[in-house]
């Protein structure tokens, strides 16, 4: 199950009025998914390659529950959606914010509950959003440090460049 099967911004014209498509995309167009929908079972090597993520990685998330429900053929391969494709983009970008698995299994889980869960969701994804923003600011102070060292050694080697 994915976030766009049970996750509505909204419904009718007030959605597209009251939040604009670039916020409802976070920002970005969706990747291109490599098959037209209704053709797009795909192994899990293709997954691999597609997503980046190895074939150990993506049987796990099934395992621990973070990528549930992934269609099987009649000997029990794996065939994997662009709706799937779409949830692990998702993981991705959540896992690269550094959100713990734990609390990813948590969001998938309320994911599968339904809209009544949409308050507790919010919340999960609000308090993770100012744990990365609190690491942004960490990580500007870092870099601002950074930049002043390289200043001085810029300096002190034009200096001696002159001599």
């Amino acid at each position: 199950m994915t976030v766009t099967q049970s996750e509505p911004v909204t419904s009718g014209l007030a959605a597209t009025a009251e939040r604009p498509e670039k916020v409802r995309n976070c920002g970005t167009p969706p990747p291109p998914h490599p098959k037209p929908t209704g053709q797009d079972r795909y192994t899990i090597s293709e997954v691999s390659e597609h997503t980046g993520l190895s074939a150990h990685t993506l049987r796990w998330y099934e395992r621990i529950g973070l990528m549930p429900h992934v269609s099987r053929t009649h000997t029990g391969q794996r065939r994997f959606s662009n709706r799937d494709l779409d949830w692990l983009s998702l993981v991705t970008k959540l896992r690269l914010t550094g959100m713990p698995v734990a609390d990813m299994v948590r969001y998938a889980e309320l994911v599968r509950q339904g809209e009544s869960t949409f308050a507790e969701r919010e919340q999960l994804l609000t308090a993770h959003r100012e744990d990365v923003r609190q690491r942004i600011t960490d990580l500007q102070s870092t870099l601002d440090v950074l930049d002043y060292k390289i200043d001085i050694y810029a300096d002190a080697r034009r200096a001696s460049e002159r001599f």
